[in-house]
């Protein structure tokens, strides 16, 4: 779904010339508007490498280089691990809804984490943040090794996921992430370079511009059926 995809673009910028980054947006969105309740979308260097939703639920490729140098077993797998996430992200949206004690409208819970690696300097960093609703949830502090919840509502998280959870984000965001973006930066050198996209970053406020357009693309596409309807006697 360009659409969807288009969403997350619009939220990477042009850094220095030496990095590069790997970069995964997740979105969950309440049922009876005309958009996936969920979407998966994967970026290397500003790239879209990778697209998947909760309507083809295939975790497919969007660009050649990644499309010819991995095989069936790698698109089973990451399908696999999204689908995973499509079902959590499904009960996310409904648990966030009662803790901030909603009981309907159009409700956004998103995740995006990624890692970034000069290769002039060595120098490698990596985040990790929820958002709900456009606004910052919790996320990892990376020097600490634990979460910092802004909001009360995510406090019952921040309990749950400090421990063995940060530690496994740390682990994946300063290790596994830095691996495959060295892969995959590898396999897409030639496209990446030539399109000047070999060094971007994630805007990490980004959550507001998000939830704004999906609101925006929501109403456009409700206010032509009879949902909108629905969600007036709601």
């Amino acid at each position: 779904m360009k659409t969807a995809a288009l969403l997350f673009i619009i939220c990477v910028h042009l850094v220095s010339g030496g990095s590069h980054s790997l970069q995964y947006f997740y979105t969950g969105v309440t049922r009876g508007i005309n958009f996936p309740e969920f979407t998966d979308v994967g970026l290397v260097d500003g790239e879209q490498f990778v697209y998947y939703d909760s309507n083809t639920r295939q975790m497919i490729p969007k660009v050649d280089w990644i499309k010819n140098n991995e095989g069936p077993e790698y698109w089973d797998i990451v399908t696999q691990f999204a689908q995973g996430h499509e079902a959590n992200f499904k009960a996310n949206v409904g648990i966030a809804m009662q803790r901030f004690n909603q009981s309907g409208g159009i409700h956004t819970f998103q995740w995006m984490y990624g890692c970034e690696w000069d290769d002039e300097t060595g120098a490698t960093d990596g985040y990790e943040q929820y958002g709900y609703d456009g606004a910052d949830f919790i996320s990892l502090d990376l020097k600490s090794t634990s979460y910092v919840a802004p909001v009360p509502q995510a406090v019952i998280t921040k309990q749950k996921k400090d421990g063995v959870a940060a530690e496994f984000m740390k682990n994946y965001l300063t290790q596994i992430c830095i691996y495959w973006m060295e892969k995959y930066v590898q396999y897409g050198k030639s496209s990446l370079e030539r399109k000047g996209t070999a060094a971007h970053r994630t805007m990490r406020n980004c959550w507001y511009c998000l939830y704004m357009l999906i609101l925006k693309y929501s109403y456009n596409s409700i206010k032509k059926s009879f949902i909108y309807v629905m969600i007036i006697l709601k």
